[in-house]
């Protein structure tokens, strides 16, 4: 991929997968179900994005998610618009950005798909989350010997879509 295409993407929605761990917990109080948690996005942390020529290495900065945390974000599960968990406007959904990333929290709603995911996350078999978004800043360090190790460094989303426990 060329350059122009890779510095292009900012243009475009984008989504993410992070392997950070996806949390189950029943809380003292709650009758029917629980508390979903998890890392949408992790900060300072070096990922390969696609591979050979037209991939590269993307970086997220602390501070990047602080203009899109009061966007009406969606939780979905596997990104899909037809299995919504939670969301930010209906205050069913929380957001924060810490020293580690961007986290997300919602209580597992009475629908039978996300009582079907809450039982997947607890047993481990739904183990990854992911976001989708618009890149507002972002910088290139280029690798002039070998383009698939081109750097990305965001250092300010546009928007955040939504925040997804996801199979992959």
């Amino acid at each position: 991929m060329s350059k122009d295409k890779k510095m292009a993407l900012a243009a475009a929605e984008e989504r993410r997968i992070t392997t950070g761990e996806v949390r189950f917990e029943k809380r003292e109080g709650q009758e029917a179900g629980g508390t979903i948690s998890g890392y949408a996005a992790m900060f300072n942390r070096e990922t390969q994005i696609g591979s050979g020529p037209w991939g590269f290495i993307e970086v997220i900065e602390p501070g990047a998610f602080e203009d899109v945390l009061q966007d009406d974000v969606r939780a979905l599960f596997n990104h899909d618009p037809n299995m919504v968990l939670a969301r930010t406007k209906a205050g069913t959904l929380k957001l924060s950005s810490d020293n580690t990333g961007l986290r997300y929290e919602y209580e597992t709603p009475n629908v039978s798909y996300a009582k079907d995911l809450e039982e997947n996350i607890r047993l481990g078999n739904v183990s990854q989350s992911s976001f989708a978004f618009v890149v507002g800043e972002e910088r290139w360090v280029w690798n002039e010997e070998d383009p698939s190790k081109d750097k990305r460094i965001i250092s300010k989303f546009k928007s955040l879509r939504d925040v997804s426990p996801v199979t992959y």
